[in-house]
Formats: structure tokens, sequence, C-alpha cells
């Protein structure tokens, strides 16, 4: 399959809002499900989009999956410092798995780290039961960071996210 990579347009923002969504509830990604607050965050891609960069699979006119790449801190950054871009909410509608479409997303970010100037490494955060995007990761060289491993709800000690780097 012929996967393209470029930036949302604002047309696609809703549309990938929605998938989104749906790959982390069907997935069982959100702890409180539907009532979970970060569905929230998932779907507002148009804000995704006003401080960072949205990046879209398509085949066609078929939008598969998406990205945001973060170029370092601000406000869509969990992790990343000085020097590092971040990779968040990556996901892939289920039609499309399978196929490449995670890992060319990725491997997207990577070449937009790697053109922006003064970026030395690439960071992630990712859930446990994230195994497949692990490998997807692993594959393309990241390596686990456990001392930077983090909860977004402190008051909950079982929610940890794992967290990677990719030196560039």
């Amino acid at each position: 399959m012929d996967i393209v990579i470029r930036e949302a347009e604002p047309t696609e923002y809703d549309p990938l809002g929605d998938m989104t969504a749906r790959a982390y509830l069907q997935d069982g990604l959100l702890d409180f499900g539907e009532s979970d607050s970060y569905l929230t965050e998932l779907k507002d891609v148009a804000k995704r989009a006003a401080a960072a960069t949205v990046l879209v699979a398509v085949h066609g006119t078929a939008l598969l999956g998406g990205v945001t790449f973060v170029p370092g801190p601000g406000p869509m950054a969990d992790l990343a410092a000085p020097g590092e871009a971040e990779i968040r909410m990556l996901a892939v509608g289920r039609a499309a798995r399978g196929q490449g479409t995670g890992e060319a997303l990725v491997r997207a970010c990577i070449d937009r780290a790697r053109a922006a100037r003064g970026c030395t490494a690439v960071v992630l955060s990712s859930q446990r039961s994230m195994r497949t995007a692990h490998r997807i990761y692993e594959r393309l060289g990241f390596v686990r960071t456990p001392d930077r491993d983090w909860s977004p709800l402190p008051e909950l000690a079982d929610i940890t996210l794992l967290t990677y780097e990719l030196t560039l």
C-alpha cells in the first residue's frame, strides 16, 4: 500500500480526532473509558495543530492514522527537554493496522527531528499495554528510559507511562 505522510489539513482534524479517540477506546487505553478526561485531548486535533505539528497517514483519500510531532518543550510537550522532540498521540485506524502505517508515522517524526536545528533526541511516553508500538519504537532504535517514566495522574499509583528515547 502506498502510504503518504503529510501535515493534517483542517478538514481532517475532526475525523482524525474521532479516529484517535476510537483507537484509544477500542484498545482499552483509557483507564476511565468514555468518561476519561484525556478523551477530550485526543479529539481536539485543532488544539494540537495550533501548538505542534499534526501528521496524517493517507492512502488516496483514505485517512489511515495520525501523530502529533512536538518539536521541543512547550504546551504540547509532556516529556521533551531542550534539544528534544516528542512524539504524542500516535493512532492508526483498525483497517490500516499491520500495514506499516504506524512505523511510517514514527519515521516521519524522526525525519522532522533530524531536520530540526539543535535537536539531539526524540522522546515519547507509552502505556505498558502498547506492545505493538513498543516493537516499532525498538525496531527504529528507541531505548527505554525508565528514569523518566511518569504518571499523568500522580494520585493513582497504578498509572505509569513508560518512556523511550532515540538519540539522533
